[in-house]
């Protein structure tokens, strides 16, 4: 359940505790201590242990690490708001006065949304599907005394606030209405709406395109510096938090590896899994190098009890034999540098390079320069109802596209969301018909025909964004990669070959073939994804957002996945992405779309390292840099 969720209704309140209101840089919610543990055989499980931070008014804690390592179990301390069977065994938790674990449950009640507000990572299971946008900001409005014939323009303006076009529209809109990242934008106005004194920020940037999150970043810079208010961040994202953040917890499987200042963690990590996460990121800038991919996968609360000494050691590229025989202490190295490592401020640097070998996989050449994809002046007008009156009105989502991608080919599609980009995608597919132009496969061109479609579905398969919801979760993953072989007669025996064929080429390990979608992280889901979309060896794959929201190792797994592919199967890459350094890493050409229109095309390091248009060079400028002596955003 969504910590939205635990934001009480107005008719439940008790009325608002007061809260001493702390000048900028007093302590506003610290924790000392604090262990949270869930049922287990034959003793409880201690998910989070012993963490320990202070948050001051008007400053930025940061919460680094992958899924599972306890970020949000923390905002759901905060929140009260605890799955069932798990409890605080041990430690304080203090906002401003209030003691937030000992304090009366209606009276904490009344300080969310208030006093304490949060911004989910899932915002399309906490807005109400029944409900109009309209609707849940005014409920929100009211109860935070809004007068009801206020609450429509408060609401529009808030929207507008968060680059909501045409908000007052939005307005009278359902949340299925609305794309993942506008969702996401209402949530964050809704947060900000009281101007509380705490925000417990959970992924919220996740699903924005850069100048976006970079427009959210001032945003909240702002509101810290109106109202003195304290923020927890919570990030994969270890360049984009040393940005953002004044300080850093990075944690781990429910244990805090590494805190300190958020540029000096950034710049001179000193746990293994902190310099792993930095490898694993690809960069804008400098020497294209194999991004390393942490081995394994991060421990289950399950897989607590199994892990002796440092929970990372199973994991650790430098481990030794003292990392296993006992919990390490969280020691100070540096002046407010912590870190829980028997190395200490020495730890050596792990072994990350990558084989000199593999830097041929990124020059891969093309197969043909005959091409195998060609769309000629494709265009998709979107026009309202109302008959031929309106057939003169309508709005371009692709307006007149030329792309051609040759056999074995990586091509990169960059835009703000709403650019056109997966309505491209879409195209590609079949899945709109194009209201002018035409897409040619292997020099013929397609049309609207049932022959026409096999021969797609055939030549062209999709990866959608979303890996939960693109699989059925009552198929095992055996049935889920083979799909495509429904169709037609095979053998029992074959389909099996060729999903342990499949699993194997993804990375999976053959025991994944019985499992549900439920029962795997979401990159192994991704994983799984990306076998179906191999199944028939299509020639072009379209990855539409395949590694947005994805922890950074995982992302990179996916990544040198999709290298080996193109080296192994000679499969071409039709990647749509807001990631400018994913699409650097992975694709040799890329196009900018704004406003359905390609703006900008040609080899990737040319356009990136030297724009010619004023929107590429807005949105190269929206990225956080990795040099921390730049402001960011401008």
């Amino acid at each position: 359940m969504s910590l939205a969720h635990a934001i009480p209704h107005a008719s439940a309140l008790s009325p608002v505790p007061p809260v001493q209101v702390k000048p900028s840089g007093a302590v506003l919610l610290e924790a000392r201590g604090l262990t949270v543990s869930a049922p287990g055989r034959p003793e409880r499980l201690q998910v989070l242990r012993d963490v320990s931070f202070t948050l001051r008014a008007g400053a930025t804690l940061g919460l680094v690490g992958e899924s599972g390592a306890g970020k949000s179990m923390l905002g759901r301390v905060v929140a009260r708001h605890l799955p069932d069977g798990f409890s605080v065994d041990a430690g304080t938790l203090r906002f401003g006065d209030h003691d937030l674990l000992g304090m009366p449950a209606d009276a904490h009640r009344a300080l969310l949304g208030s006093r304490i507000a949060f911004i989910p990572q899932e915002p399309m299971t906490a807005l109400n599907p029944v409900l109009t946008i309209g609707q849940q900001l005014q409920e929100h409005l009211l109860r935070l005394g809004v007068a009801r014939d206020e609450w429509r323009e408060r609401a529009t303006a808030m929207l507008a606030e968060v680059r909501i076009h045409q908000p007052a529209q939005v307005l009278d809109k359902y949340a299925f209405q609305l794309s993942g990242g506008m969702c996401q934008r209402v949530m964050i106005a809704m947060a900000f709406a009281g101007d509380p004194q705490l925000v417990v920020s959970d992924e919220a940037t996740t699903a924005l395109d850069a100048s976006t999150q970079a427009h959210i970043v001032t945003l909240i810079r702002g509101l810290q510096e109106r109202r003195g208010t304290g923020v927890i961040f919570v990030t994969h994202d270890l360049g984009l938090a040393a940005h953002v953040c004044d300080e850093l917890v990075v944690l781990y499987a429910g244990e805090m590896a590494e805190r300190g200042p958020a540029k000096r963690i950034f710049t001179r990590s000193l746990h293994p899994y902190t310099q792993a996460l930095q490898r694993a990121n690809p960069h804008l800038t400098g020497p294209r190098r194999l991004l390393f991919s942490l081995p394994g996968q991060m421990p289950g609360i399950s897989d607590f009890p199994s892990l002796q000494g440092c929970r990372f050691q199973p994991r650790c590229a430098v481990a030794t034999e003292a990392c296993a025989t006992g919990v390490p202490a969280m020691r100070e190295v540096l002046p407010g540098h912590h870190v829980r490592c028997v190395h200490g401020a020495a730890a050596p640097e792990p072994l990350l390079a990558a084989d000199a070998s593999d830097a041929t996989i990124f020059h891969a050449p093309r197969m043909s320069d005959a091409p195998f994809l060609q769309l000629e002046g494709l265009s998709k007008v979107y026009r309202p109802r109302g008959g031929w009156l309106h057939r003169s009105t309508g709005v371009h989502a692709v307006k007149d596209v030329d792309l051609s991608i040759a056999p074995g080919e990586f091509v990169g599609i960059v835009g703000e969301s709403g650019s056109g980009k997966s309505s491209l995608a879409r195209l590609v597919m079949g899945l709109e018909t194009p209201s002018e132009g035409r897409i040619l496969l292997n020099g013929k061109a397609l049309v609207a025909r049932a022959q026409d479609w096999e021969r797609r579905i055939a030549s062209i398969q999709m990866i959608f964004q979303d890996a939960r919801s693109a699989l059925n979760p009552r198929r095992r993953v055996q049935s889920l990669v083979t799909q495509s072989m429904e169709s037609r007669p095979n053998l029992h025996s074959d389909r099996q070959a060729r999903a342990r064929e499949l699993v194997a080429d993804v990375g999976l390990a053959p025991d994944m073939l019985t499992r549900f979608p439920s029962q795997m992280s979401g990159g192994q889901r991704q994983r799984v994804n990306i076998g179906r979309a191999l199944c028939d060896l299509p020639q072009l794959l379209v990855a539409d957002e395949i590694v947005s929201g994805l922890d950074v190792s995982v992302q990179a797994q996916i990544l040198n996945l999709l290298l080996r592919i193109r080296r192994e199967h000679k499969i071409s890459l039709l990647l749509i992405s807001h990631d400018l350094a994913v699409v650097r890493y992975l694709c040799s050409r890329v196009l900018v779309m704004h406003q359905g229109v390609v703006v900008e095309s040609g080899d990737t390091e040319a356009v990136l390292a030297d724009p010619q248009h004023a929107y590429t060079k807005s949105l190269l400028a929206a990225v956080p840099p990795r040099d921390l002596g730049v402001r960011w955003p401008l």
